[in-house]
Parts: structure tokens; sequence; C-alpha cells
């Protein structure tokens, strides 16, 4: 802090000091403590208007994401049209129609019931009587004219409001006023019915007002349906094609050979407003990594952003990217719950586009040798876990090993390479025999270049690409020394190479550099709260990569014991059970955590000694939780674990998470394969990281429509479908946004706040501690500066007492 002096002259000379400019000077100097706290308000609040617009930004992609991904929303949008709108007309296609094109004949409408009452030259007229209708099998209704209802408009309105079902109306012409009635159902069922009419005009001699009914009978639309007679009682047709409604406006006309015109109706996907949903997503991921690389430079006036050097920034952007190139699985398994104790059994088989069948199998390979394009887990590795870990360990080539023996005076030397999958082969094997040359064995065609030397080739010919390809190379070659032969047993194939020189000059030195390609797809185990699944990934993209699936895999489950119970209140504790059991004598694992109210959670583990519901109620009730633990009985007569908290109100209320497993009874699912998309990446739908490296996507228009026309539900798949790319992007934006209260930002944001609260208070109170100083200090100051202005009377009053002791006067020198 720096130091404030006084000036004000010769103390003695009675002008004394500014008091408004000394306090101004020392409460500035005060105030230099808070200036590093300001500069980082301002520093955080500059954050918060940052990550505000990040979140905006996000928000408005999560959105478009919302509309990708939404099981009713733009994906399940239909259009629709028809051949001829004079007959048929659609009106309205739901999420719930199914691309694709259809057939309607025409032929005839749907009619209604109508008639009216004798006309009469006065509407004005005075009615009485009553008259009963009924539309079809419903219930008559009569209606009885009253001093309100006495006239046309009258007995008209009392129709409207029976609720008959019948629409009455007063028509007038230049014949008089008539009374209409026309059937609210249309179709045969709409059939008006007057079981009794007594209306008369009073004003015209009683004169009667019978009913005639139109000469146009009720009756339903036929028309035929993809081949299918159907009716309806209305002209607007609603999901006799399932999901579409569409409006009858005239029967088929007939064609030249007496048949009625068939209306082509054709349903089709919205892929128009699809591109553009995708199209704005693109656009606005392009706007938010935008907003990020600005962040990262500094503004015009070449000062840092408020989030330059940010881990929240870095954070973001590897959330972003990593989702973005998260690959799209082609299906997955059914979930199982990973708190039960499950365990996988049976086998799975899965071809890779049109390619081999390869088989994964839980368990242990078999004594007698694992089969032909067969993988298995490994003992005791029965998890969707190791499941993953055997298609994954075959995803790569795998290199063919040699085993062979020396030559000997009675036996030529030999030896094999063996496949257990018939994947096709790849690479070179070279082969010497004792001394002399090695023989090169490759795969594929003579290159253009020509043959090397010592070097034979397979050719492209079918099979080139299988050890029996190699064998038929190495016998079709001219004295090499030795010869090949293949064998097969369940599948497995075995190259067998012999050495044509008997003894030790004959024997076989072999290099191989085969490898038999590997399976061409991908698994990862995916979890979601208490929920995993196994998701399939084709290697190869599009339609050409599609993975074919049988499942014979079944998840063995323990059933695990919930709590549920009721919150403790002024008039009863806090009560709760677990899920019933079968058997009270079932055996049980696992633990359970109690609360009572705002207490620590205790923990209670089950163990050889108490692994019954009687064991377990014993170890609560000695635990000294707080908490009554009894065995009760509900209303299936099943027996279940009761906690009653101790303590009344809602500070006795229980909070009681269990892991509890009931290990004697247990259930098994299938898990079914769903396919899912054959897209594998954005790419497959057009959309490029730029060629800038600036972080942005390029959108190819062209691309995406190919897509949505040839494999529209691959492209829903890859936006919805279980753990699909859509879904799992959706969830990174809504777990790094600021929409969700433990969104990344929304925490960003929380813990800023906290920090500017903290700093918000440590000023106020410093300025409170100021303004309590500076009004003392002015006090002070004042008082200091009135004495300074009166010490020159002072002082002259001292210099008159001492001229009048002394007699000095010391005005004259």
């Amino acid at each position: 802090m720096g130091t404030v002096g006084l000036s004000f002259g010769s103390p003695t000379s009675g002008t004394g000091f500014d008091v408004s400019a000394t306090v101004s000077a020392i409460v500035g100097n005060l105030k230099n403590v808070e200036t590093p706290w300001k500069t980082q308000l301002t520093a955080l609040q500059s954050q918060d208007t940052a990550i505000s617009s990040l979140g905006t930004l996000m928000s408005k992609l999560s959105s478009d994401m919302s509309s990708l991904t939404n099981l009713t929303g733009i994906m399940a949008q239909k259009t629709g049209s028809s051949s001829d709108t004079n007959v048929l007309q659609l009106t309205a296609a739901s999420s719930s129609a199914t691309a694709g094109t259809h057939t309607v004949v025409v032929n005839s409408l749907a009619t209604t019931s109508s008639g009216y009452l004798t006309p009469i030259t006065n509407a004005s007229d005075t009615l009485s009587g009553s008259i009963t209708l009924q539309v079809g099998s419903g219930k008559p209704q009569t209606i009885t004219l009253n001093s309100s209802s006495n006239t046309l408009a009258g007995l008209a309105a009392a129709i409207n409001a029976s609720g008959v079902g019948i629409t009455a109306s007063k028509l007038t012409d230049s014949s008089g006023s008539r009374l209409s009635l026309v059937s609210g159902t249309s179709g045969a069922r709409g059939l008006i019915t007057i079981s009794a009419n007594s209306i008369i005009d009073t004003s015209k001699s009683n004169a009667a007002l019978d009913y005639t009914a139109s000469p146009v009978v009720p009756a339903d639309a036929q028309i035929t349906v993809d081949g299918n007679s159907l009716t309806s009682a209305s002209n607007t047709v609603t999901d006799l094609i399932p999901g579409l409604t569409f409006q009858l406006l005239s029967p088929s006309a007939k064609e030249s050979d007496g048949s009625l015109e068939t209306v082509q109706v054709v349903i089709g996907n919205d892929v128009t407003d699809v591109e553009s949903t995708i199209n704005t997503m693109v656009s606005d991921y392009n706007s938010l990594i935008s907003a990020v690389k600005t962040q990262e430079g500094l503004d015009s006036s070449g000062n840092a952003e408020p989030l330059f050097g940010s881990p929240t920034l870095s954070l973001l952007q590897q959330q972003l990217m990593g989702a973005l190139n998260t690959q799209n699985p082609n299906g997955s398994l059914d979930s199982i719950t990973t708190n039960s104790n499950t365990v996988l059994s049976g086998s799975i088989s899965i071809q890779a586009a049109g390619g081999v069948i390869q088989n994964f199998v839980v368990g242990p390979v078999p004594s007698t040798g694992p089969a032909a394009n067969t993988y298995y887990t490994g003992t005791d590795n029965n998890s969707l876990d190791a499941l993953a870990a055997a298609i994954n360990a075959a995803t790569g080539p795998v290199a063919l090993g040699y085993s062979g023996t020396a030559g000997s005076d009675t036996v030529p030397s030999s030896g094999t390479l063996v496949a257990t999958s018939s994947n096709p082969v790849s690479g070179s094997l070279s082969i010497q025999v004792g001394s002399g040359n090695a023989q090169n064995i490759v795969i594929g065609a003579v290159p253009a270049t020509g043959a090397a030397a010592n070097t034979i080739y397979t050719g492209n010919a079918a099979g080139y690409n299988t050890l029996s390809g190699v064998a038929a190379a190495i016998n079709a070659g001219s004295a090499l020394g030795f010869t090949a032969a293949v064998t097969t047993t369940d599948g497995i194939q075995t190259l067998t190479l012999t050495s044509g020189t008997a003894g030790s000059d004959g024997t076989l030195t072999v290099t191989p550099s085969l490898q038999v390609a590997g399976t061409g797809f991908t698994a990862a185990v995916v979890t979601s709260g208490t929920a995993s699944s196994l998701s399939l990934f084709s290697q190869t993209a599009g339609s050409g990569g599609a993975l074919s699936v049988s499942s014979n895999l079944s998840a063995t489950s323990d059933a695990r014991l919930i709590y549920s119970g009721t919150a403790g209140s002024s008039t009863q504790v806090s009560l709760g059970a677990l899920t019933s059991v079968a058997d009270p004598g079932d055996t049980l694992s696992g633990s359970i955590s109690i609360q009572v109210g705002g207490g620590a959670a205790q923990t209670v583990t089950l163990n050889s000694s108490n692994n019954t519901l009687a064991g377990l109620r014993d170890a609560i009730n000695s635990s000294n939780l707080g908490v009554t633990a009894s065995i009760g009985t509900d209303s299936s007569g099943l027996s279940n674990l009761v906690l009653e908290s101790g303590t009344a109100g809602s500070a006795g209320t229980l909070t009681v998470n269990s892991s509890i497993l009931d290990t004697t009874n247990t259930t098994t699912a299938a898990l079914n394969y769903s396919n899912s998309s054959d897209l594998s990446t954005l790419a497959n739908l057009g959309i490029t990281a730029s060629a800038t490296a600036d972080g942005t996507l390029s959108f190819d228009a062209t691309t995406l429509t190919s897509a949505l026309n040839s494999d529209f539900s691959g492209v829903v798949g890859f936006f919805q479908n279980a753990n699909s790319w859509g879904q799992h992007f959706s969830t990174m934006l809504n777990n790094s946004g600021n929409s969700s209260s433990s969104g990344m930002l929304s925490l960003v944001n929380r813990s800023n706040s906290s920090t500017e609260s903290t700093l918000n208070a440590d000023v106020s109170r410093e300025e409170s501690m100021i303004s309590a100083q500076q009004k003392s200090l002015t006090a002070e100051l004042i008082s200091a500066n009135e004495i300074l202005q009166q010490l020159p009377s002072q002082l002259d009053g001292i210099n008159q007492i001492y001229s009048a002791i002394t007699g000095y006067n010391s005005n004259k020198g």
C-alpha cells in the first residue's frame, strides 16, 4: 500500500489543508486491495459470457440431433402422392406409414342419409307436435315442440341440441321453407329413421309436415386396396392403408376394356426435410467449432479471449471430436443387467459381407481341438467382455507358423502349416531343401515387372488365396525338391510339405510369411446405467460390409432384491421392503447400504454365515443402524425383508441401496441380435472433415441423397437405434452442454458462480470497511484541520501574553 502525506504549507499559516482530497487519496489507496478481486471477477464474468454462448450453440446442435434421433421426428415423416387427384386425394401420412406403392380402385363413394319435411310458405309459421328420430342403431330421440321451438328455426335448433346425431337446418327458396335433415354418420350405419311424426303447421289449418327421405340410399364406400375388397363408412378413409388418410372424391373411371381405373398411391420418406435437417446440423456444428477456435486465440486488440488456455475448452474439443468420429455399430445384442451376476452361454455366428461364417463360443476349447472358423472365450470367461475380447482377437490377420522335422536316412523331412479359419490367405512362403537355393511361393499374380528369381506365384484364378492354392502352385513347379498336400478335417486345413530327398541333405527349412485374413468386424461392450450390451462393427463401410448374425446366446442372471419404501412423516415412520423371494431359505449374496435421515450410510455385507433372509435380518439388527429389520409376507404369500426406521418424521427417512442377489433364483433369457445399420461413419452420409483442417465439417448433399434413397433404414438406424452414432453423439452433447444440470458447461458455470460469490462478498466486506474508515478519517481530519486553522490566533494570543510579561514587542523587531 502506498503512503499518503498531508500537504498544508506552513503549519502556522492558518490555511489548513484540503480534507476532501486527502480522504480521497487515502481511500483510493485502501481500494487497491480490491483491484485483483475485481480483475478476477471481470475475467470470470467474461468466461461466463463465452460459456453461455458456447452453451447456446450446443443447445442448437442438440436440438438438431433431437429431430434426427426422435422416433417420431423428421425421420418418421412421410410424403405421398396420388396418380389421379380427381378420384383420390391424400390428406395425411403419419409416422406409422411405410414407404411403398399401393393400388386403389374406387368402386363407389360412401353416401349419407338425408331427407326433409314438407315445405311451408312462411318460415315463421307456428308449429306444434313432436317427432321421433333415430340414426342407425342409435337411441331414438323425441323432440316435442314448445313455445321456444315452435318454428322451423326453433325445431332445427332443438334437433341439433338433442345429440341424436342429425344436423337440421332451415332451407328457403322461391317455393318456401323446409326443414332439412342430414345424418351425422355417413355410410350404411347412418340411416335416418323417423318412427313417429306429428308435426303440424297451426298457422295453416294444422297441415301435416311429413318426412320425405332422399332418394340416395346411405351406403359405405366400396374400394379395392392392393387387391383386397374393403369398405369405408366415410369418404375420408383412415388407416385402411396403415398411417395414411385420403379423401375419396369420385368413383374410378371405366377404362377402354371395361375395367375400373387403378389409382397409384405412393408413400415416400421425407428425404428433402431430412437432408435439410442434416445440413442444419452440420452448419450448427461448424458454428460451434468456429466459436471454440475463436476462444483459443486473441481478440482484435491482441488480448487473450476469455477461455484462452482453459482446460474446459480442451476437454470440450476432445469430447466433440471423439463423439464425432465414433463408429456406428452394425447391430447389438439385447441388453443384460450388469449387477445380477449374469453369465453367458451358447454361441454366436457372424458373417461379414457374405464371407466365411465365423463362430464364437462361450467356453473353453474342446478336448478334440477347435472347430474350423470357431473361436472360444476360454475357461470361466463367460461375460460380455470375454466375448468381445474373443471377437476382437479374431479381427486381425493370423500368422501361420511352421512345425517340421529334420530328415533321416529312413524318413524324409516334413512339416505342416495349420489354418483354423478358411478365410483368404496372403503373403509368401520361403522353402529351402538342405543347402540348396530357397524357393519363394508368393500368393498372387506375377508382377508387371516380371517374376523374381526362384519364385513361384499362385496366380489370381479361383482358390489362389487358399492353402490348396499354395499346394497347387508348389506341385506345379518343376524339380523343386519338395511336394505339398492339403488335408481338411472338420473344416481345419493343414498344408503338409514333404522333402524329396532323404537324410539331412533333404531337411526342409521353411520361413512362413503367410497370414489368414481376420474376420472383418470388431465388438465393443456398451454400458448405460445398470445395463450392458454387445455392439458389432463391420470394418467395411456400407452395404458391402453388412453383417449377418445368428445368436444362440443366453444370459443367466440372479434375481436382484430391490428396495422400495416410503419417506417418514409426522404420522408415519419410514418403512419399506426388499423384493420378495420364493423361499426364505434361498442363498443370498451382495451387500446393502442403509442411511437414516442425514446420517452416514452404513453397509452390511453378506457372507457364508448370514447369506439367507434371516441372516440378513440378524446382521442388520445387530449393527445398530437405527433400523429394525424383520421378515414379512407380501400379498402373494412370499417372504421379504421389511425395514422400519427407528426415527420418526422426515429425519428418519430411509435411503437404501441394495445389491443383494438371490443366487438360488436365476432366470435365463435369450440374447437376440438386432441389426442397426450398415452405415459405419458420417462419411457414408457425405459428412467429412474439412480440407482446411480447422475442425469444421464438409457436406456433400449428393452422397446423402444417394444414401437416403438407397438405404433409408440404414440412415434411420445410424441416428436412432441402440448404441447408434446419433444416440452416442446426443448423449455427449447433453453431458457436455449447459442444458443439463450435470453438463460440463453447467458445472463450470456453477464453479465460476461460486468463486464470483466469494469475490463479491470480499469486495462488499472491503467496501463496508473502507466506508467506515472514510467516515472516521473525514471526522478526524476535519478536527485536525480546524486546529491548524486556529493556530495563528492562538499564537497571537501567546505573543500578547509574552509581551505583557516581558515588555517585548515582537512586532517592533
